[in-house]
């Protein structure tokens, strides 16, 4: 059985958490407003530049309940990191410094992922014909945290 450590925020992560809680907000915020000027058809998929596909404005509902499905369930996983998967040299010593490395990268990553899902439900409701290359940035964060999370997990207890 895992040790269950209470782990303390750093202000760094308080952050992340105030701009993914403020992007899932607008996101809805940003819904509720556009919903009634949408025409009936809007771009729902790019193929990596431009539209590929039409659907309904309603379809955007989905993407909502997906980004506050995420940002829940990454939240919940967040503050149990004793569930979290960690190699064979975890033990009790290093146990609180996999937690905080753990928990800050599931922070980070979910913080973004609000962020993508707030921009891309505004790639839509824009109607943009057109993928910002912030969409681009936003995958190479998100990749780059997975990368980097995996690094300072490799240091630790060696």
């Amino acid at each position: 059985m895992r040790p269950k450590i209470k782990l303390e925020k750093s202000i760094p992560e308080k952050i992340a958490n105030s701009i993914g809680y403020a992007a899932i907000l607008f996101l809805i915020i940003f819904f509720f407003a556009k919903m009634s000027t949408l025409p009936a058809e809007i771009p729902m998929h790019y193929n990596g530049v431009t539209v590929d596909r039409y659907g309904s404005k309603w379809e955007t509902i989905a993407l909502i309940l997906i980004a506050i499905a995420t940002q829940i369930g990454l939240e919940f996983l967040e503050r149990k990191p004793q569930l979290h998967n960690y190699p064979t040299r975890f033990n009790e010593e290093n146990a609180e410094e996999f937690y905080r490395a753990s928990s800050q990268i599931l922070n980070y990553t979910k913080n973004t992922i609000a962020v993508l899902m707030a921009f891309i439900m505004y790639e839509i409701l824009t109607l943009q014909e057109q993928l910002s290359p912030l969409f681009w940035v936003l995958i190479a964060l998100v990749i780059g945290l997975s990368i980097w999370g995996v690094m300072k997990m490799s240091r630790i207890g060696k």
